[in-house]
């Protein structure tokens, strides 16, 4: 009786763990496709005289038009409940494409060597974060309020910066900035993981999965920014 209690506890545990690896492969294939669908739009916009000169100089315009990707990622965090799983994806991946167009003007003015060395950073970052948030015991719950007054006092600070234009404050902004993402990133795969339940419809886990990839896609696109800043920053310096 007791051979067959432990046999049963063993097939349970290896069907739960096949099926937690295959919804987090999911997670990450959904985050790096949108990751890959930003870094094309990104160049191939950059590249357009045009649209880099309108956005560089109707500033107004620009934010006005971030305003679209941020309206997306909002609707489909608040209602991926309400929608299948396809409509889902398809808006996480127009968020990515909108987000690219967006970050084209960084990339026109900045060099491929630092774009580059920015991405390696903040791949090994969040390699590290994702392996320690996935494999840790330790509960990081407790986390979750204190990175999200570090996210609103960044969010705070930088449109006050947009008006008084001051490079250090952008540097103290930054460097907080890769902190609370970096934190933001163990939180948040903790929280993917959780979220995992062996009796989800196939519908609900793909949804789960898009959710989850969309967390760490604006993980890393933040912790990227606040790198590629910090870089400008001291290269300037020296």
């Amino acid at each position: 009786m007791r051979m067959e209690l432990k046999r049963s506890r063993t097939d349970y545990t290896r069907t739960l763990d096949v099926g937690l690896r295959k919804y987090m492969l999911s997670v990450f294939f959904h985050m790096t496709a949108g990751l890959l669908i930003t870094a094309v739009v990104a160049y191939i916009m950059s590249l357009s005289n045009a649209f880099i000169l309108f956005l560089t100089l109707h500033p107004t315009v620009s934010i006005l038009l971030s305003l679209i990707p941020f309206g997306v990622a909002q609707y489909l965090l608040y209602r991926i409940n309400r929608i299948s799983a396809e409509s889902a994806k398809a808006l996480f991946f127009i968020y990515a494409a909108l987000l690219g167009a967006l970050l084209s003007v960084i990339v026109a003015f900045s060099s491929a060597s630092i774009l580059i060395s920015t991405f390696f950073v903040t791949s090994s970052m969040f390699l590290a974060m994702v392996v320690y948030g996935y494999s840790t015991e330790k509960d990081l719950t407790s986390w979750g309020s204190f990175l999200f007054m570090g996210l609103v006092g960044i969010v705070i600070a930088g449109i006050v910066n947009i008006f008084i234009m001051n490079d250090m404050a952008s540097f103290v902004i930054s460097a907080i900035g890769v902190l609370v993402f970096t934190g933001l990133t163990a939180y948040d795969i903790q929280r993917i993981k959780s979220y995992y339940l062996e009796s989800d419809h196939s519908e609900i886990g793909e949804k789960k999965a898009i959710f989850g990839a969309l967390l760490l896609y604006l993980d890393f696109i933040n912790l990227f920014l606040c790198l590629l800043r910090l870089l400008k920053f001291l290269s300037r310096r020296d």
